[in-house]
């Protein structure tokens, strides 16, 4: 089926269809009303009566017209812009629009490189990665911890696995680790090791949250007491909870496309290599 979405608008209160923002987009086009009425297949009559009513509807006027033809005013322009903007959003031609956590960013950037995926590609916090899907038409999530799509009930892809280093200290043991100071990552997949602690009866305590991971790096090595738990395929440090914080590396589909679906297959199947060369563990 073809199918085109033709979004309606409303402005100052007052709805506006789909029927008269294409008449706007093709006088604006045409700058003829007569010509615009016989591309949209209605008589100028009733084209006229479309402008009229919208005109008295926003107490602006849209169209002017002159011995020349047919113009949008301002007004009429800006209302066609952002109709033009939102039929680009909802026909999902141009690139990919992909957002990634901090640490699974950098595994989008590999794949998107190595693949030549015609994609841009946004980097922030998981938290602030659902934020920014509920207010933009982005194609694919990546999420650095697999809880926040889990706690939305939304299903989300395994695309790679990362299990957690220590960076701060030597310690070889979960009891060298009692009455550590740690720095903590907003919404990564630090609760493993956290867990992990608490459960074994280690004291510690977070001294200081942060939103990023490499923020949380540039502390520890300036403040050598304290500690912090990192991604392994980003950082560098002791393996003293390897398999307790091993965790999934995930994405979530925003928006079904056929593009969309190719990604996610190469992702799963040749993309499984870069996964490795990104410093992930592959799937299979």
């Amino acid at each position: 089926m073809d199918i085109e979405p033709l979004p309606g608008m409303k402005i100052n209160g007052h709805e506006l269809d789909h029927r008269f923002l294409e008449t706007l987009r093709v006088i604006g086009k045409t700058f003829s009303q007569r010509k615009a009425a016989r591309i949209l297949g209605v008589t100028p009559q009733v084209l006229n009566r479309r402008i009229l009513r919208s005109e008295s509807l926003l107490g602006v006027k849209l169209v002017k017209s002159s011995g020349a033809g047919s113009e949008l005013t301002p007004e009429g322009m800006e209302i066609l812009r952002t109709y033009m903007h939102h039929l680009k959003v909802l026909s999902g031609s141009g690139r990919l629009m992909v957002a990634a956590g901090y640490v699974s960013s950098n595994l989008a950037e590999v794949l998107i490189e190595r693949f030549g995926v015609e994609a841009s590609l946004f980097s922030c916090c998981d938290d602030d990665l659902f934020h920014l899907a509920e207010r933009s038409m982005l194609d694919v999530i990546f999420l650095d911890d697999p809880l926040q799509a889990y706690q939305r009930g939304l299903d989300f892809l395994p695309v790679a696995y990362d299990h957690l280093v220590l960076v701060g200290g030597d310690a070889m043991t979960m009891g060298e680790l009692d009455g550590s100071l740690f720095v903590g990552v907003e919404g990564s997949a630090q609760r493993l090791a956290w867990e992990v602690l608490s459960d074994s009866g280690v004291s510690f305590e977070i001294v200081r949250e942060v939103r990023s991971p490499y923020h949380a790096h540039r502390i520890v090595k300036s403040e050598q007491e304290l500690r912090t738990f990192l991604s392994a395929s980003q950082f560098s440090g002791s393996e003293i909870l390897r398999n307790e914080t091993r965790h999934v590396i995930s994405a979530v589909v925003c928006r079904e496309s056929e593009r969309v679906e190719e990604f996610m297959d190469l992702i799963r199947g040749e993309g499984q290599e870069a996964v490795l060369e990104a410093g992930f563990e592959p799937l299979h």
